[in-house]
């Protein structure tokens, strides 16, 4: 049982980098293949500037950077995904706080049996901490062997562990979202400037500026800053987003145990 515990830990370590790793080779495969496409370019040939309005053609004039940018947003993208559908697995099959409600008018009135159902069809973390607070709440009112403050005291313990259990798993891999939030302004930031660089390069050249290089330089810029903004801006949204849906999951969880706790105290 060590052992499992132990590969699965390692497996989840290592997700995130596999993730990156897989990444940065489409980005790459993208990059060269289907932006660098001979077909986007003046005269067949990627030294050439982009058709007009090709921008497939102007993304791969980015330069080196592009293709770093193209992993992150992969990245991101990916772990968007993937909470979403953990995060929305973990709210259960019907609204949360609609079903805290439900769980609270059936055991004010004792229903305790038919709460446990409820959960059994619900389904999801908060589901699953009430269905077992409830089997201790089940178990208490048969036991004659404790004082009430005990049983409380059991009855809060198993909401404290199965909420350990849960909660957790809701905040994994958003710390993958959270870093690219930063880190993709920062790469486009490093991709603008060295377009900056190439386009004062040709500036700088004697008699008449080189309007291809200036060009180039600029179209650079722009395009990781793009890139790393867009990448960011998403990031950060969506980070808000499933934190934002983590606290109602945890209040709720929260709100079902205090009710729980309550109505036991006053019933008994």
């Amino acid at each position: 049982m060590k052992n499992k515990k132990q590969s699965k830990a390692k497996f989840k370590i290592s997700l995130p980098l596999v993730v990156i790793l897989v990444a940065l080779c489409i980005a790459e495969l993208l990059y060269n293949f289907v932006f660098g496409s001979p077909s986007n370019f003046q005269g067949g040939d990627t030294a050439n500037q982009p058709i007009p309005g090709n921008y497939f053609g102007i993304i791969y004039k980015g330069g080196v950077i592009v293709p770093i940018l193209m992993t992150v947003m992969i990245t991101m993208l990916t772990f968007v995904v993937e909470r979403f559908i953990a995060i929305g697995k973990a709210s259960g099959k019907s609204d949360v706080t609609s079903f805290v409600k439900q769980i609270q008018d059936l055991i004010s009135v004792g229903k305790i049996s038919e709460a446990r159902e409820a959960c059994e069809t619900q389904k999801g973390s908060v589901a699953n901490v009430i269905y077992s607070a409830l089997g201790k709440y089940q178990e208490m009112e048969k036991s004659n062997d404790l004082a009430k403050d005990q049983k409380l005291m059991a009855i809060q313990k198993e909401i404290d562990e199965a909420t350990a259990l849960e909660l957790p798993g809701l905040g994994e891999n958003l710390v993958v979202i959270s870093t690219i939030s930063s880190v993709a302004t920062l790469i486009g930031l490093l991709g603008t400037v060295l377009g900056m660089i190439r386009a004062f390069s040709a500036l700088a050249n004697a008699g008449s500026p080189d309007s291809v290089a200036l060009s180039a330089g600029i179209s650079e810029a722009l395009v990781n800053t793009a890139l790393g903004i867009g990448s960011a801006a998403v990031a950060i949204i969506a980070y808000n987003y499933y934190t934002t849906r983590i606290d109602t999951i945890t209040y709720s969880i929260d709100e079902a145990g205090f009710s729980i706790i309550e109505t036991y105290a006053s019933k008994h």
